[in-house]
């Protein structure tokens, strides 16, 4: 390895250290991410010839045959090198578009009311009752809406139906639990899911026929242990009026519904429209948008002289989009494709194959781990890289090891309470420890987690013994 690999890696790692400290340095990881982004290629741009050399030889073959002697001419190696980058900004931006599509999506659905209806069917007086409907409620809706967004509507929720803090707590850790198990089985459920499914790595078909059954046994099983804690009838809670429950809206509940379906429903179409047209899937995130967006404008025609219509229509919406989260996306996602085409995620994984004699059961276990502790995005990035997608066997698409991957880096994020952007939106709005949850839930997920992966071996095992 050159010493330029080395220093790539090396700037990769520190990097990767301030992205993990973002709460102790207080520097936004999306600084970090794009500063390191511009590092490693700057640095991989110092000697591109020998990283060609490395990576596509052939290109070098082809280049010594067309120009003899000019094998280490610097202008066509510079041109190819820049279709390279231009060729993983291309993979990087299909996500990102998605991204920032189903963000823009959700925001207009919950400004105007679409998720009213959630709060209304939580009621009940039966605390195990509500862990339950909470539980199935966060397991499907973050399937269809990202982690992040299904955990603040839940926990809005809760705060609503149970004014106790204590048990409250109870419920916003399984929110977590529930949140990711959900995000693991849905292509367009979370983020790394989003990118498995855009590079091929796995169908809207293979995905949730295959890891929905690991997915609710690993949310189910918590939520059993969980509703231990849990004894008696909620009180106060249960006499808030609907109209507490409902912020005032300009729309009727007729619009209301409306703006759900085409929002949430669109979102449900976008696999289908992929399987149609064969279009990338951002294609149909923004076919979903501009539908809402003229059914929006629409309803807002004859409200647009009142201040309240004029904020939640989507040309104002749009600027609520967290763009530090698609820049840090961006950066962190291109950074990664660096350590690909220096030939460091391919030497790591044949060394992880090598030490677990090609069991992807540990492998992916051991990722799913690590997912707690740091960024699943980069991680899974990481492991696109490493093993190139077969035409059949283990790394086909739908083969074990992707949606292994799948599982359980969505769901392992659940095992520490900074492991998920819903763990870290949660821990801010209730307040919870990073002590307390991992003395009272760490435990409960990593049982899920595990008995998830069982049941995934099972079912491969003995159901679904070839690749759909």
């Amino acid at each position: 390895m050159s010493t330029l690999s080395i220093a790539i890696i090396i700037v990769f790692i520190v990097g990767y250290l301030f992205i993990a400290l973002e709460s102790v340095t207080k520097v936004n990881k999306a600084a970090v991410a794009l500063l390191m982004f511009v590092v490693v290629w700057t640095l991989y741009m110092l000697n591109p010839g020998y990283f060609v050399q490395l990576m596509h030889p052939q290109f070098m073959d082809i280049l010594k045959l067309e120009h003899p002697g000019l094998g280490n001419s610097v202008d066509p190696v510079l041109t190819f090198v820049t279709d390279i980058i231009q060729n993983h900004l291309g993979d990087t931006g299909t996500t990102l578009f998605f991204l920032m599509g189903a963000m823009t999506i959700v925001e207009v659905v919950d400004q105007n009311g679409g998720f009213d209806w959630v709060r209304r069917v939580m009621h009940t007086k039966s605390k195990r009752a509500l862990l339950w409907r909470i539980a199935f409620m966060t397991f499907f809706l973050s399937a269809i809406l990202d982690n992040m967004t299904t955990s603040i509507v839940m926990i809005m929720i809760l705060r609503k139906l149970v004014p106790q803090h204590k048990d409250r707590i109870i419920y916003a850790a399984l929110v977590i639990i529930a949140a990711n198990s959900g995000g693991a089985f849905s292509p367009i459920g979370d983020v790394t899911t989003i990118m498995l499914w855009n590079k091929g790595l796995i169908t809207a078909a293979g995905v949730i026929s295959e890891i929905l059954i690991p997915s609710i046994i690993s949310m189910v099983i918590p939520a059993l242990i969980l509703q231990m804690g849990l004894k008696g009838t909620l009180d106060e809670g249960t006499k808030v009026a609907d109209a507490a429950l409902t912020p005032e809206q300009e729309l009727s509940d007729f619009q209301r519904k409306v703006v759900f379906w085409v929002g949430v429903g669109g979102l449900i179409f976008v696999p289908i429209f992929k399987s149609i047209t064969h279009l990338p899937p951002f294609v149909g995130i923004l076919l979903v948008l501009s539908l809402l967006w003229i059914v929006t404008e629409v309803f807002y025609a004859g409200l647009s002289t009142e201040k309240g219509a004029r904020k939640k229509r989507v040309v104002n919406l749009i600027r609520n989009i967290d763009m530090s989260t698609i820049l840090f996306f961006l950066g962190i996602l291109m950074a990664v494709s660096c350590l690909e085409e220096i030939g460091a995620l391919t030497a790591m994984g044949k060394g992880l194959n090598v030490t677990f004699n090609g069991n992807h059961f540990m492998v992916t276990g051991i990722i799913g781990v690590l997912s707690s502790i740091i960024d699943n995005v980069p991680l899974v990035a990481g492991c696109m890289g490493m093993y190139p997608v077969a035409a059949a066997g283990d790394f086909a698409t739908d083969g074990i090891f992707w949606q292994l991957l799948a599982y359980c880096a969505g769901v392992g994020g659940s095992m520490l309470i900074i492991g998920s952007a819903a763990g870290v939106v949660v821990m801010g709005l209730e307040k919870i420890t990073f002590g307390w949850y991992m003395k009272h839930v760490s435990w409960i997920a990593f049982a899920g987690y595990i008995a998830g992966i069982l049941s995934y071996y099972c079912l491969r095992e003995f159901i679904f013994t070839t690749p759909l």
